[in-house]
């Protein structure tokens, strides 16, 4: 009895949710041959972080005399995968017979291929500075190995900078995919929309948030927590392709927790942004940006009283 009163309920439940499908056809994909896979995404990350950092993340042993065949077996791979859901990407939006049969959409999602896998050199140079960046910034660093393998700000920055070229490209889809498969490993969200400079390098890293529209120079360090976003998102898709988030000068540090928001908002060369600081207007180069001084107390037991110290002196830029 209970075994048919469950095949029953089982069944409503099924007609339930098949009627939802026609109420609200817009986040379903039925009988499309053009999807996305997103675990086909990830193997492309895993194979492009190969590709970059060779011999790091395989399993078989790389030697000197076999390195081409090496580089020719993973592109052979990536040129196949990324090609296939390039086009899938391309073909969003799309009516699916149409983009089926169309030789300019097949065209179009090989050049793009080809595009971006000869980025690779040029974005092996810059990936090279992050890894020293790290190395330079941290004294827990112990070797460019150490950071390489286990550093989560080297995961996000890498596939950050492969989904940009991505981004560049006009692919859709493909780069946020990627940027927030990183996102999920490491808490660290960077849009691939964001342009960033050489010597990137993010302490720690968890909860660092980067926009679309953010501009980072050279040779920048950020702290945990960090969020360089915009003042506000309410005006929805209107604000598509607008200057909505700050722009970071070369040589800038900017501590944990610090909030630094707006298109207009730029943050002079060699500026300094304390912990906690939150920023909605442009500063100076050089400048030092601090909370306001605070004081400390220490209550003990009723023997011992109580001891306060005072912040040291520093200097401030009202905000």
């Amino acid at each position: 009895m209970d075994r048919e009163q469950d095949e029953k309920t089982i069944r409503k439940l099924v007609g339930d949710i098949v009627e939802s499908y026609q109420r609200e056809p817009d986040i379903i994909k039925i009988e499309e041959t053009h999807r996305i896979d997103p675990e086909a995404v990830r193997l492309i990350i895993d194979d492009l972080r190969a590709l970059i950092f060779a011999g790091y993340f395989d399993r078989r042993k790389l030697k000197s005399d076999s390195v081409e065949y090496y580089v020719g077996e993973l592109m052979e791979r990536l040129t196949y995968n990324l090609q296939k859901q390039i086009r899938h990407a391309l073909c969003y939006g799309i009516d699916c017979n149409h983009c089926a049969n169309s030789d300019h959409v097949e065209e179009d999602a090989r050049q793009k291929t080809y595009d971006f896998l000869s980025t690779i050199p040029a974005l092996r140079s810059l990936l090279a500075t992050d890894v020293e960046a790290a190395l330079e910034g941290d004294p827990a660093a112990l070797s460019k190995d150490d950071v390489i393998l286990s550093y989560p700000c080297i995961f996000a920055i890498t596939v950050a900078r492969l989904a940009h070229e991505l981004y560049r490209l006009k692919v859709p889809l493909l780069p946020r995919m990627m940027t927030e498969h990183a996102h999920s490993i490491t808490g660290i969200d960077i849009n691939p929309g964001a342009t960033i400079g050489h010597h990137f390098f993010m302490d720690h890293g968890t909860g660092i948030v980067v926009g679309e529209t953010t501009v980072i120079g050279n040779y920048v360090k950020i702290y945990q927590g960090v969020t360089l976003g915009a003042l506000s998102t309410r005006g929805g898709q209107v604000l598509s392709g607008v200057k909505r988030h700050p722009t970071i000068e070369d040589g800038v540090t900017i501590y944990a927790g610090a909030s630094i928001l707006g298109g207009n908002t730029v943050i002079g060369k060699d500026a300094v942004i304390g912990s906690n600081a939150f920023i909605t207007t442009s500063v100076p180069a050089g400048t030092r940006v601090s909370i306001k001084n605070f004081e400390l107390q220490f209550n003990q037991d009723e023997n011992m009283g109580s001891v306060e110290l005072e912040q040291g002196d520093f200097w401030f830029y009202t905000i």
